[in-house]
């Protein structure tokens, strides 16, 4: 790796750790880069979910204060997450190289739909809110995050995103604190994901390393100042590297 590409793979990890906190969906912003500067696709995505696990940390320490009285539901819907992100790193492993090549073009696209349908998501989630429903979501949003936590072992873009919908349709609460809740969840399945990968798969760890190192600061940056940042802004940076990521493995 050169220097510029080490550089760029540093930025977009301070990128993916500030958008990671914010919405979701860091990882089409890294995984692009890292297949950018000649890493395969397979391996990039192993490098990158040891790479967030950091950002993810930050972000859950800057919401520390909205996850204060939310053990319970972290205890229930954490669980789900970590089985769910187990069952998607075993997927990845054992699923011949050539099938996640072909999945992943398809699931960087329904990402994308996600981020670009993302506000309308949030105003319909808003307006279905009405006081009295479960507290904690039901079985529904059990089995949603558990399903969700498969995809986020497997691949990973936008769980975020799928996470925010599905907390902010099943559970009555503050969205400020369903995000708390979002980015506790989403580093337990990069951290189970990783903690397997460290045994089963090859890792290139100067990737991983510098996107540990960006992720971890953009996501202390998006903990404090990220909900300023215009959301279209966001969401067109996301989009423009996902259609890119797409086309690379289209040709290669």
């Amino acid at each position: 790796m050169t220097l510029w590409e080490a550089v760029a793979v540093l930025a977009a990890g301070v990128g993916a750790g500030m958008i990671n906190v914010i919405v979701g969906s860091g990882t089409l912003i890294t995984f692009p880069v890292l297949l950018a500067v000649g890493i395969p696709p397979v391996t990039a995505n192993v490098s990158n979910s040891f790479g967030l696990v950091p950002g993810s940390l930050s972000g859950v320490i800057g919401y520390r204060r909205e996850l204060a009285d939310q053990g319970r539901r972290l205890l229930r819907l954490g669980t789900a997450s970590l089985l769910g992100g187990l069952v998607g790193a075993v997927l990845l492993i054992e699923l011949p190289s050539a099938a996640f090549d072909a999945i992943v073009p398809v699931l960087i696209l329904l990402a994308l739909v996600l981020v670009v349908i993302q506000p309308r998501v949030a105003k319909a989630v808003a307006a279905r809110r009405r006081p009295g429903g479960d507290p904690d979501g039901g079985a529904a949003l059990l089995a949603g995050v558990f399903l969700t936590g498969i995809y986020g072992g497997y691949f990973g873009a936008a769980q975020g995103v799928l996470l925010l919908a599905l907390m902010g349709m099943l559970l009555q609460e503050e969205l400020q604190r369903i995000n708390a809740v979002k980015n506790a969840l989403a580093m337990i399945v990069n951290a189970v994901a990783a903690l397997f990968f460290l045994f089963t798969s090859t890792v290139d760890w100067t990737a991983a390393g510098l996107i540990a190192a960006g992720s971890l600061v953009g996501g202390l940056v998006g903990a404090k100042v990220g909900r300023k940042l215009p959301a279209p802004v966001l969401r067109g940076v996301i989009v423009v590297v996902g259609l890119v990521a797409v086309t690379k493995l289209l040709i290669s």
